[in-house]
């Protein structure tokens, strides 16, 4: 980051000049090294071996789209020093931001992907919106050339298993819930007796001993 930058900081209003702020010290995250090496590392796999065009290039592209997201979202992290935590100086550095957060920020690329096809544009190859009304994607977004599996119905062939007889949760809107996970098919109900272990205690030394509960409960399979 260039010296005398106006950036925002944690708990200021309005950008301010770095250099009135903090200095730069510590060992910052060598990005720089991670994308250099990650570039001749995951890429040359694609590069040297044979296939598909269509899927070297949109492996390539999504290799490049994820480095891109780990450098835009670099993040400064500070530490004060000073007689009795004064802060009178701040050093800062920058690091890497939380895996958690890349998840997030490419799952929501994942949910946005472009689906691309090879074409010829002058001497070269290039990927572009199979849909001529989508917007071209730029060099952040994730693109796919085909359309993922159906996982509704076995396929034995794509190593689908389907979804049938799959247990599923009839109070959850979330994957588990049996309205996803069934796909509209609906689901079974049927009542079971659950025997688990209960009352456990531990006994010196050195053992433990429980009692076996019995309960009956609802359990939901997609039909």
């Amino acid at each position: 980051m260039a010296p005398g930058k106006n950036i925002p900081l944690p708990g200021t209003p309005h950008p301010v000049n770095i250099e009135h702020w903090f200095q730069w010290s510590g060992c910052s995250d060598n990005i720089a090294y991670g994308v250099a090496f990650s570039q001749s590392f995951v890429d040359a796999r694609e590069r040297g071996k044979g296939g598909s065009p269509a899927r070297t290039l949109m492996n390539l592209h999504n290799n490049e789209a994820g480095r891109k997201a780990v450098v835009s979202h670099m993040r400064v992290e500070c530490k004060c020093h000073g007689v009795s935590g004064s802060c009178e100086v701040r050093t800062c550095w920058r690091a890497l931001p939380p895996f958690r957060k890349i998840g997030s920020v490419l799952k929501e690329k994942f949910d946005g992907a472009t689906e691309v096809e090879l074409r010829k544009i002058g001497t070269r190859r290039q990927l572009v919106p199979r849909n001529a009304q989508f917007k071209p994607h730029t060099d952040e977004d994730l693109v796919y050339v085909a359309p993922s599996p159906d996982f509704c119905d076995a396929d034995p062939k794509a190593g689908v298993a389907g979804t049938a007889g799959r247990e599923c949760n009839r109070t959850s809107r979330a994957l588990d819930g049996c309205e996803l996970m069934c796909c509209g098919r609906g689901f079974h109900t049927t009542r079971a007796e659950l025997v688990e272990r209960c009352y456990c205690k531990f006994h010196w030394c050195c053992f433990v001993k429980c009692r076996q509960c019995r309960k009956h409960v609802e359990m939901h399979t997609c039909r």
